[in-house]
């Protein structure tokens, strides 16, 4: 698998990892990227190399220049799900510790971590009971 791409400073990335259904990818992108009062920046990679792959496999490809420390993957259980929930990935304070979040608040998320407004365990701490972050929705 070749490394991900870099980003922009404000810019996240957001990898797809399963190929199962096209129409379900399209409808999270739509989710994430819908018009809203704050929107998630972010950067969709859509490339087949990267079906499977998996948390742990992400610290390999990660390059040198993306400054960010954490990363999203539309999995296998984000498609699944009716509500779509997004892993969320730490790279840099625990790597490889995870939650999810639902693609309507995913701006939050990405917004906040991005320039620190909040850290990995505010987001920890409001989570359901299975493990999304939900927020008001």
């Amino acid at each position: 698998m070749d490394a991900l791409p870099a980003t922009g400073d404000l810019e996240s990335l957001v990898i797809r990892t399963d190929f199962g259904s096209d129409a379900t990818w399209s409808d999270v992108r739509h989710a994430i990227t819908r018009p809203a009062m704050f929107r998630a920046n972010v950067k969709f990679v859509d490339d087949q190399q990267y079906e499977g792959l998996t948390p742990e496999q992400v610290f390999e490809l990660v390059p040198a220049e993306l400054v960010h420390t954490f990363i999203f993957f539309v999995d296998r259980e984000t498609i699944a799900r009716p509500d779509h929930p997004i892993l969320v990935i730490d790279l840099f304070e625990v790597p490889g510790r995870t939650f999810r979040v639902i693609p309507s608040q995913m701006w939050a998320v990405q917004n906040n971590l991005v320039i620190g407004n909040a850290d990995w365990d505010d987001f920890a701490s409001a989570l359901d009971e299975d493990g999304v972050f939900r927020a008001h929705s």
